[in-house]
């Protein structure tokens, strides 16, 4: 059986976690707060991570990256129901999530997740599989937006045979999709969980490839957006459409419901929530404006490439 390192992905994950928050150092001119944690003893999680966090900035009005590598005696629901036969092993999980709230409402919130998760079935091999991918939910949309994140995507899975960006694509679109209200989160990207295909050097090579892209994939689009004038109207709507956000990660997010079940620490797993978020009872758009636009054209299921 071929050898798992989970110190190996540890490691990579720590210095992915370190690159991205100077890079939101940088873009914005503020300072992320580092909030080092540990769980004590006697809680239903052992283990340490490190969240970082910039909120009011300049660019981000909230831009959370945390960092979590934690042991439990039993794996929660969420984590077996694709793997039944290991329900209630011991597990060890490690990962890097961000969830970027931008101030202007022409920049897209982004959302990227790495992670390995290990069974360890008393008395059998431990039983490793990894997941992630990153996906873009704008508040309105740009055509060389969405191509340029979506080629981004395609790039990094491209080594791992020509199957893995429409499999992962179909795949981001079908979870990211908020099934009570008929409607997908954002312009998708890509997502994968329960990967153990090729073993496990090929699966903690594809979580590099897909954490190393994040950066390439994000950033041109804040440089394209950021200096873009708006006002009221589009405040309004942007708060509108994080509604949207909120009721996804609460509602049908594994990752939300695996913290939580798991005994996890709830202040670094709710990071992905927004600083502010309003409601409107059955808001239409207007016909023809560019808030009606990202209804018909952009978060809908398309091929951008």
């Amino acid at each position: 059986m071929q050898q798992t390192n989970p110190a190996a992905v540890g490691d990579y994950l720590r210095k992915l976690q370190q690159e991205i928050v100077a890079a939101v150092e940088a873009a914005d001119g503020g300072t992320c707060v580092r909030d080092a944690w540990q769980k004590e003893p006697g809680e239903a999680l052992q283990g340490s991570g490190l969240t970082c966090i910039l909120e009011g900035g300049a660019l981000f009005e909230r831009a959370g990256c945390g960092f979590s590598q934690v042991r439990g005696p039993r794996l929660p629901p969420s984590a077996t129901q694709n793997r039944p036969e290991l329900a209630g092993a011991p597990f060890e999980a490690m990962g890097v999530s961000l969830v970027f709230h931008p101030r202007s409402p022409y920049v897209p919130i982004v959302h990227m997740n790495v992670r390995m998760l290990a069974a360890l079935p008393e008395g059998k091999d431990p039983v490793c599989w990894f997941g992630g991918g990153m996906d873009l939910t704008p508040c309105y949309g740009f055509e060389d937006d969405a191509v340029h994140f979506h080629t981004v995507c395609r790039d990094a899975l491209a080594a791992f045979g020509e199957d893995k960006y429409p499999r992962f694509k179909t795949w981001c679109d079908e979870y990211f999709f908020l099934k009570h209200r008929n409607e997908q989160r954002g312009i998708g990207g890509i997502f994968f969980d329960d990967f153990a295909e090729g073993g496990f050097d090929n699966g903690f090579a594809l979580l590099r490839s897909v954490g190393n892209a994040f950066l390439p994939a994000y950033l041109p689009i804040i440089e394209r957006r950021r200096a873009m004038p708006w006002g009221e109207r589009e405040r309004a709507f942007q708060l509108y459409r994080r509604g949207r956000y909120v009721e996804f990660n609460l509602v049908w997010d594994r990752g939300t419901h695996f913290g939580l079940q798991s005994g996890g620490r709830t202040e670094s797993i709710l990071l992905s929530m927004p600083p502010l978020a309003s409601w409107a009872y059955q808001q239409q758009p207007e016909p023809g404006s560019p808030e009606a636009a990202l209804y018909s054209d952009f978060i809908v299921r398309r091929d951008w490439l």
